[in-house]
């Protein structure tokens, strides 16, 4: 079954608790269409059209990236793992970044924390995949890889937690990987699973050096959540067109990617049947680490393993 929704303020929350009532229910293998708002909680379907903002159902005082869900899913089970298959994700037609204003130690690396804060406007097109901005006389020209930056599943810890920082469960990854085609399998500590999908970004390198992607809206994004009790899972781990990917969140770096290698070095155990000392060895030679993201906090870090890059 496909569940619509359209872009509501009933839909929307700022922030994780086990406790929120869900906003929508669906059933294992369902699908949700949804339409996503930018980071600063507006959207506008085109270039005619001012943007309509929105606000969080939780009504929180300072709510964080805007969210839809909680989604409730029949049937899921503390232990139990969500399977999140990315089968489309469509950009607006706008988007925007920023740069500069505030003391953040990659401002600071980079001898900006005094400067004023900019903004670039860039001009998305969703059916080319390509972005434009201008920056004085001069255009820019990018490539887009959209991919939503937030999904996770609620926390089991009680009390509201904000949404910057990413954990077991998800949440805020950033991980510019989780592209059309992906498949994110994602730890389920409540029952019913909550599941929450925001913060679109129409492209992001590696790490999200000044602290925001292209943030756009999303005119189409297309999940189907499936519950899989076949698995067991501590941290989230990905299926995507590249390949399979692990992930580690700490705010000490080595911590986070002594994680992300440890899930891989599992992963590999169990897919080729091989001990651990013999993953590593092999990890050492097709697994790339990579920084996903150095400015919610919590760094997050993740291992790839490309698809064809170990045969046997």
């Amino acid at each position: 079954m496909i569940h619509k929704l359209k872009l509501d303020s009933r839909y929307l929350s700022g922030s994780f608790d086990q406790n929120y009532e869900p906003v929508h229910t669906i059933n294992s293998g369902d699908s949700l269409h949804l339409t996503t708002p930018d980071i600063q909680w507006g959207y506008s379907p085109n270039e005619d059209t001012p943007k309509t903002f929105y606000k969080s159902n939780q009504q929180e005082e300072k709510p964080g990236h805007p969210m839809i869900g909680p989604i409730a899913v029949n049937g899921a089970k503390a232990g139990n793992v969500l399977e999140v298959r990315l089968n489309d994700i469509v950009p607006g037609w706008y988007g925007e970044n920023w740069a500069g204003g505030g003391p953040s130690w990659q401002n600071q690396a980079a001898g900006i924390s005094e400067e004023e804060k900019i903004q670039l406007d860039w001009h998305l097109n969703n059916t080319n995949l390509t972005g434009s901005c201008r920056i004085g006389d001069r255009s820019f020209h990018v490539g887009l890889s959209p991919f939503m930056g937030l999904m996770g599943t609620s926390p089991k810890e009680p009390g509201t937690h904000d949404t910057p920082p990413p954990r077991y469960s998800g949440g805020n990854i950033d991980c510019k990987e989780l592209v059309k085609g992906s498949t994110l399998y994602l730890p389920i500590s409540v029952d019913d699973a909550h599941f929450y999908i925001g913060d679109g970004h129409a492209l992001q390198g590696d790490g999200e050096i000044s602290g925001t992607a292209i943030e756009c809206p999303m005119d189409h994004v297309d999940v189907t959540l499936t519950v899989r009790d076949d698995m067991t899972l501590t941290s989230p781990l990905a299926k995507t067109p590249s390949g399979w990917i692990t992930f580690g969140f700490n705010e000490d770096l080595n911590v986070a990617t002594g994680e992300a290698l440890s899930s891989m070095i599992t992963l590999m155990e169990e897919q080729y049947g091989i001990k651990k000392t013999e993953a590593m060895a092999l990890a050492s030679t097709v697994v790339d680490l990579r920084i996903t993201q150095v400015v919610n906090g919590v760094k997050g870090v993740h291992a790839m393993l490309a698809h064809g890059a170990l045969r046997g």
